[in-house]
């Protein structure tokens, strides 16, 4: 089973509603840098949405210090108490979807935790689970 938040870009209206909410639980400061989940303006009142689909998991294997697992519920998390720093799980994330933000010691990504789906007055975004295999 994965548990993920799948993201509607037609609905976006790119009103950041999702960013802050991340980036004010996650991190007590309303700053889209600090969002795990992104929101980029394609022009034309188009935008796309970049969270962890949470089934790739190439970032579990990169991880030099096994500081990213999989949970029960087929979610990647990373424990910060292992995690170095490195950044070699940003640099091997295809969508860019694992996170650093400057000055930190650990890179952060969506845990699928549903705050900002709750949020989205557009309803963009929602918690899905998926058997692993099935199509999105």
């Amino acid at each position: 089973m994965i548990k993920y938040l799948k993201t509607d870009d037609s609905k976006c209206v790119g009103c950041m509603t999702c960013a802050s909410v991340c980036s004010r639980l996650y991190f007590k400061q309303d700053n889209p840098a600090r969002s795990a989940i992104q929101v980029l303006d394609r022009g034309n009142n188009e935008f796309h949405l970049i969270a962890c689909d949470q089934e790739c998991r190439k970032c579990v294997a990169e991880c030099p210090v096994q500081a990213i697992r999989v949970t029960a519920a087929g979610v990647v998390m990373i424990d910060k108490k292992l995690c170095v720093g490195c950044l070699a799980c940003v640099a091997v994330c295809p969508i860019g979807a694992m996170r650093y933000y400057p000055g930190d010691s650990t890179t952060f990504k969506c845990v699928a935790c549903g705050a900002c789906a709750k949020e989205c007055p557009k309803q963009a975004l929602e918690i899905v689970k998926k058997e692993e295999g099935a199509a999105s």
